[in-house]
C-alpha cells in the first residue's frame, strides 16, 4: 500500500466524518458509527470501528475491530456485525473500502435497533394477550362436565353431612341425659312422609284396623233423576 493511496482515502474520510474520525497512527484510524434515523424512544447504540491498514490494502482486508461506546450488545451480536463487515470487505477488494464498511455498519445498527423495538413490542403484546385471556377466564369460569359435576356433588354432600353431624353433636352436648334419650327416641320415629314413601298405597298391615268393617259407598249415592223427583214433590206440597 502506497502512502499516497492511504493519504487520499484519509482525506476523503475526514471530509465525510469530521467529528467521528480520529487518526491514532500512520496506519490506524478510528471512526464512530451510530444508527441512522433513530425514532423517538428507541435506544441508541454507538460503536467505534478500528481499522489497521495492512501493507496489502486494498487488495487484502485491513484488520478490523469494534468497540462498544454506548448501549448494550451481546457477544453474538458483535460477532455478527464483524462477520458482515468482513463479507462486505471481501466484496470490495481492490477498492478503498472504509467508507463502504462504515456505511454498512450504520445500516446494520439501524436494523438491529428496529429488530429490538419490534421484539419488545411483540413481547408487550403477548403479555397483554395473556392478561386479557386470564381476565376472561375469571369471568367465564370453568366449563362444567358430568364428571366435574359429580365430583363437586360428592364433595358438597360430604361437607354438608359433616356439618350436620357437627351441629348434631353440639346440640346433644347441650342436653341433659334425659333430654338426649327423648331426642334420640323422637328421631327414630318415622314421619308421615317417610311412612308414605315406604308404602305409597298405604298397604302396610300395621296401619289397617283388623276390626274395621268395609262400607259400600254406593248405598249413599243418589242419582240425578232421584234428586229432581224430590225437588218436584217439594214444590207440589208448597202449592
Amino acid at each position: 500500500m502506497s502512502a499516497d493511496v492511504l493519504a487520499e482515502e484519509y482525506e476523503v474520510l475526514e471530509s465525510i466524518y469530521p467529528a467521528e474520525l480520529s487518526k491514532t497512527s500512520e496506519k490506524d484510524i478510528r471512526i464512530e458509527a451510530e444508527p441512522d434515523d433513530l425514532e423517538e424512544g428507541e435506544d441508541s447504540i454507538k460503536l467505534a470501528l478500528k481499522v489497521h491498514y495492512t501493507d496489502g490494502y486494498p487488495d487484502e482486508l485491513p484488520h478490523l475491530a469494534l468497540d462498544v461506546l454506548e448501549g448494550d450488545l451481546a457477544d453474538s451480536e458483535l460477532e455478527g456485525l464483524m462477520t458482515d463487515l468482513r463479507t462486505v470487505g471481501e466484496e470490495n477488494l481492490g477498492l478503498a473500502m472504509i467508507f463502504t464498511l462504515v456505511s454498512h455498519l450504520r445500516e446494520r445498527l439501524s436494523a438491529l435497533v428496529r429488530e429490538r423495538a419490534q421484539r419488545h413490542q411483540a413481547e408487550e403484546h403477548e403479555k397483554e394477550r395473556i392478561a386479557i385471556e386470564a381476565e376472561e377466564a375469571k369471568t367465564r369460569g370453568t366449563p362444567v362436565t358430568i364428571e366435574s359435576f359429580r365430583a363437586w356433588k360428592a364433595k358438597f354432600d360430604k361437607e354438608l353431612a359433616e356439618k350436620k353431624a357437627k351441629q348434631e353433636e353440639e346440640k346433644l352436648k347441650a342436653m341433659t341425659p334425659k333430654e338426649r334419650e327423648e331426642y334420640r327416641r323422637t328421631q327414630s320415629r318415622q314421619s308421615g312422609r317417610q311412612l308414605f314413601e315406604k308404602n305409597k298405597n298405604l298397604e302396610d298391615e300395621s296401619l289397617v284396623d283388623e276390626e274395621a268393617t268395609s262400607v259400600d259407598i254406593s248405598q249413599y249415592e243418589r242419582t240425578r233423576e232421584e234428586e229432581e223427583e224430590e225437588e218436584r214433590l217439594t214444590w207440589s206440597d208448597d202449592d
